[in-house]
């Protein structure tokens, strides 16, 4: 059955509904539905499961057994979905916790999910058909680890279906002032990213940086090749600011993304970040947020 055939079902089994709900002698226009206020609900907003339970439990007195709260109806924003990396990264974290993270993404069609190495294979299978993106983490949380073992994770990630790595910079070695270490790191893991069609997030880790190395890792992260910089983990001992965000953002010029991650829960900070330079949102608040935008 096609989408069109889909929505003309849909369309005839609301008529019908409609019909034993609305008082006789009303005759809706056609395409109307239940966007009746006069006779139905006054100061409609064509959102019954969410706004109305007398509405709802009307059509359901009425004979159905599901309603539906789809996307039309919740006037949700997808530009707002489309920037955000819907994330889950707690060591905890089960597999049921990811497949809700992933059943999410696809509904609200947010850009990726983004988790831990081991669940790539099962985020991959999970999003297959969709237009959501499979990404993970390197060197993930500390940013620490060799160089070598940062390629070789970005590698395995890749074979498993990774499409985005979020990778942590060196953050001891950038405060000690050894750029070159810094930028083959990031270098290294880009090489192995692009070649395989893949793009690189660099976690500068913000909260440990003054800001004249949060600006040199921005600048390092842009000559080595890398596609977007990113405030934080999450797991350190704070997460995005709009000044961060700003500072970055002057860094890199306006054609490198910027992502902001970490403390991001509501609309109002995704608005935030993104009037101070950010072009994308890692949130595991994803649903709160984009069901803001249809209030």
């Amino acid at each position: 059955m096609t989408h069109t055939e889909l929505d003309r079902l849909v369309a005839q089994i609301g008529e019908e509904l409609l019909a034993r709900v609305v008082p006789s002698g009303v005759s809706p226009k056609k395409g109307e539905g239940l966007n009746l206020p006069d006779q139905v609900c006054p100061g409609c907003v064509q959102r019954c499961v969410q706004t109305c339970a007398r509405n709802t439990k009307e059509i359901i007195a009425a004979g159905a057994s599901r309603v539906s709260a789809s996307e039309k109806l919740t006037r949700i924003d997808p530009s707002i979905a489309a920037l955000i990396d819907h994330t889950i990264l707690k060591p905890e974290a089960t597999r049921t916790d990811v497949l809700k993270i992933c059943r999410e993404a696809r509904e609200y069609r947010f850009a990726s999910v983004c988790v831990n190495p081991y669940w790539v294979p099962l985020v991959k299978a999970e999003l297959s058909g969709s237009p959501v993106k499979v990404c993970t983490v390197v060197g993930f949380p500390l940013g620490a680890t060799s160089t070598e073992a940062k390629v070789a994770e970005t590698a395995a990630a890749l074979r498993a279906g990774a499409q985005e790595i979020d990778m942590v910079i060196n953050v001891g070695a950038l405060r000690s002032g050894d750029t070159d270490a810094v930028k083959n790191d990031i270098q290294s893991v880009v090489r192995v990213a692009h070649e395989a069609g893949a793009i690189v997030k660099v976690i500068l880790e913000t909260a440990l940086l003054d800001d004249t190395q949060k600006t040199v890792a921005s600048k390092i992260s842009k000559s080595a090749g890398a596609d977007f910089v990113k405030t934080s983990t999450g797991f350190s001992t704070s997460g995005a600011t709009t000044h961060d965000i700003a500072l970055m953002r002057a860094a890199v010029g306006p054609l490198l993304g910027v992502k902001a991650s970490g403390g991001i829960r509501t609309l109002e900070d995704v608005q935030a970040m993104t009037a101070a330079g950010a072009t994308r949102i890692g949130a595991s608040a994803s649903v709160k947020i984009v069901e803001a935008t249809a209030a």
